[in-house]
This record gives C-alpha cells, structure tokens and sequence, in this order.
C-alpha cells in the first residue's frame, strides 16, 4: 500500500516562473498545480488504499494462468502468444493487478503488432485501468500514432477522459505530438474541452510546450480547427497573455492573427 500511495502522490515541482507551481506525477500521464494537489491528495490516498485491498481482482476475480499468459505475451510484444493464447480461451479483456488488460499491456510499450492483433480479436479499447487510462488515451498521449489509429477505427471513445479530466488531445498538445493533434482534430475530439486544471489543448500547448516549432504547429492546428484563442485559464489568463510572458513570439503571432485579445 505504501508504494501505491508514493507512486501516486509523489510529484516532480516545474520550473515556471510566472505562475503557480505545476506538477508533473511520476506516471508522466498528466499534470496538477499545486492548489490542484493539495485538494487531490485526499482522494489519490483513498484510491491508493482501494486498489491496495482489491490489488489482483480484475472484473471477474483472479486472472487465469491463461489470462496471465495472454498479458505477458502482450507486455513482451509477442503477436504469436497472443494469439496462441487466445486460441487457448485466454479471455481477452482479463486484467491484471494494476486492472491492465492485455491491450493496455502493449500499448504502453508501444507493441504495436500485438496491440493489432489484440484490437483485431475484439480488445475494448476504452477500458480504463487503475489510473483511468484507456489503450486509446494512453496511444493519444504518448503519440503512439499506429495504435492510436487503429484505436479510432475500432470504436474509440472521443469524450472519455483521463485522471485529469483531459482528452487524449490535451496531452498531445502538450508533449508536441503534431501529427496525433491532427489525427485527433480530424476524428472529432473537442478542441475546447476544459481539464480539471481549467486548461484547453491549446492552453496546454503553451503552459507546458516549449514554444519551439513543433508547439508552433500544434497551436496552429488548434487554431484552424476552430479552437478559442481567448478561451481563459481559471485565473483568467488567455492564451495570449500566457505566451507574451514567455516571450513565445511566432505563438503571440499566431494568437493575434486569430483576433485574440
């Protein structure tokens, strides 16, 4: 329980001279300010403490040793077990103690062939693990661009969220995944949806980007796809004003020219 509880609450501080201190979790899957972790914290002990008493209960029991050979062969990026396994009656969405399926199991190591085997075979590719990530929303995050398509043509979930209330587009935006944003802009993910820190993809962009060519992109893409450009934070900092106090000029640019104030 003790490791769940730091792997979940220890953070990494930012630097980010002009705004309140942001966090970055150990996971790298999402971001929290630092008011946002103090009224977090609370919740992410108790979920700590839930997924210590229920550790190992997939949603039907213990997984099988076929259930268990299905996720290995998965996390190793072995098609063929995959395969093997579930010609054997492995079942496909089983889980494991941390509620991974074996989907989740290779995306996170961006196995591509056996998460397309897996997809192919019928693996839900929305089912959320212990941390609220799905194969679709981790795929989008990390810029997993193969299996992330093969997520959109198999029934992906565009409004489901994360942990942090984002969609997989905000964390695209952030990481400077230019190809994934525009993947996710033109499957109809919404460009203005709010995280739980009051953030758009495109504040994200320029918040946590870099503000170098790819965040350039990215804040363009947003912008063409009809994203608000005065669309504020929850202190009511736009995005404009953001990008002035990091001197982010060709992202100013971008702002003004899209009527922004």
């Amino acid at each position: 329980m003790a490791s769940e509880i730091s792997r979940l609450c220890t953070v990494h501080a930012l630097p980010n001279k002009h705004d309140r201190p942001i966090y970055l979790d150990r996971e790298r899957d999402g971001i929290v300010d630092g008011t946002m972790m103090r009224s977090l914290l609370p919740v992410m002990v108790l979920g700590a403490l839930l997924m210590s008493t229920f550790s190992g209960f997939g949603s039907s029991g213990t997984p099988s040793p076929l259930d268990r050979q299905l996720i290995a062969a998965a996390e190793q990026g072995d098609p063929d077990g995959v395969r093997r396994a579930l010609g054997k009656g492995a079942s496909i969405d089983a889980r494991d103690s941390r509620q991974r399926t074996a989907l989740m199991a290779a995306v996170q190591s961006n196995h591509v062939a056996a998460a397309k085997a897996l997809i192919e075979a019928g693996a839900d590719v929305n089912a959320k693990d212990e941390i609220n990530d799905s194969p679709y929303l981790l795929a989008g995050a990390r810029g997993y661009l193969e299996i992330l398509n093969l997520t959109l043509a198999h029934g992906a979930d565009l409004k489901s969220t994360n942990r942090y209330g984002g969609t997989a587009l905000i964390p695209a935006a952030e990481r400077g995944h230019v190809e994934t944003v525009r993947t996710l802009i033109a499957a109809g993910v919404d460009v203005d949806h709010v995280n739980k820190l009051g953030w758009t993809a495109l504040l994200e962009a320029i918040i946590l980007g870099d503000g170098g060519r790819r965040h350039v992109e990215i804040v363009r893409l947003l912008l063409d796809a009809g994203a608000s450009a005065d669309l504020a934070d929850r202190d009511g900092v736009t995005p404009l004003q953001h990008a002035r106090r990091r001197g982010y000029h060709e992202i100013e640019q971008l702002l003004t020219a899209a009527g922004a104030r």
